[in-house]
């Protein structure tokens, strides 16, 4: 009886401390969809995450308002984002190159910016526990015990869902994403759209950095993403560029990730090499498999995807 409630506990800390894990990437993940949807990969994620979780605690420790720190995470990196939609938008640059450029640049700034706030301590966003719900078992420290963003990233998820499939800058956005020129020939604004697209996925990733910084680690560190951005990234291909998917992928990460911790805590010696490998080991199955499937479903990415846009350019 003993044993079952340990394996019964174990389980409910690795899902609440997966959500956790994974919510920042989550909402890096998400804002990618919107973009790739358009036609317009990022690959500069791990950058934006960066500019959004040192604004995040740069305001927070001037301020002491978590809303304003997250807005001002955001913000800064949906401008960062500006500059990665001039050039592939506005420029027709490469948007593999343009990424990379963009995550460079991102580390550079935040690491040379951030250093007087390394070890700097301040009051993060605290868990918000839902009264009655958080006793039920094993739903309720999962569900309901976590810290407002990630009640913020369901809905977010769902949002983005609804946005894309239901309204008409979604359907814009997929016929963008499909065939810039046809939807152009049917008077859709092709670079507008891709542009909001853009920046709102560089809107969430930043979130997704300011969750990380103000709500996981309460703490800032130089390329404290450690990777982050680019499995973001690989997540969206991986959920077939559906957000609600792309949610679930984020938590079966953040899983993993958090995996070797809770071991440890359990007593359970296993190689740490080994645990710590997972969550990339997953990604790179999980890629693999989905590439497969989407060459025998014929479905894939967005067939516009990387592709410049030049008017009337057939």
């Amino acid at each position: 009886m003993i044993y079952l409630i340990a394996i019964a506990a174990f389980i409910t800390a690795v899902f609440t401390s997966a959500i956790q894990s994974g919510a920042s990437i989550a909402f890096a993940a998400i804002g990618e969809v919107i973009s790739e949807r358009a036609g317009v990969i990022n690959l500069g994620l791990e950058g934006l995450m960066l500019v959004g979780a040192l604004t995040g605690v740069i305001v927070q420790v001037e301020n002491g308002n978590p809303a304003l720190a997250l807005f001002a995470a955001g913000l800064a990196a949906a401008l960062l984002a500006s500059i990665h939609a001039f050039l592939v938008i506005g420029l027709n640059s490469n948007q593999i190159v343009s990424g990379i450029a963009i995550s460079i640049l991102g580390a550079g700034v935040t690491g040379l910016l951030g250093r007087g706030y390394v070890g700097v301590k301040f009051d993060g966003i605290a868990k918000f526990e839902i009264p009655v719900l958080k006793d039920i078992p094993f739903f309720g420290p999962v569900l309901f015990q976590q810290d407002s963003l990630v009640y913020l990233l369901l809905l977010v998820s769902l949002g983005a869902y609804l946005l894309i499939n239901r309204t008409r800058y979604g359907l814009h956005l997929r016929s963008v994403g499909e065939d810039p020129q046809a939807a152009y020939a049917q008077s859709v604004a092709v670079q507008r759209t891709r542009v909001i697209a853009v920046l709102l996925g560089g809107f969430l990733a930043g979130i997704g950095g300011g969750h990380l910084s103000l709500a996981y680690t309460y703490a800032w560190s130089e390329r404290m993403t450690v990777g982050r951005g680019i499995i973001a990234v690989g997540l969206v291909i991986v959920a077939g560029w559906r957000p609600l998917w792309t949610l679930l992928a984020a938590f079966m990460f953040g899983a993993l990730t958090v995996l070797h911790p809770k071991l440890q805590a359990a007593g359970i010696n296993v190689s740490p090499y080994l645990v710590k490998m997972l969550p990339y080991l997953f990604t790179i199955v999980a890629l693999t498999l989905a590439t497969i499937r989407f060459k025998r479903s014929g479905q894939g990415m967005p067939a516009a995807l990387m592709k410049q846009f030049l008017p009337g350019q057939t």
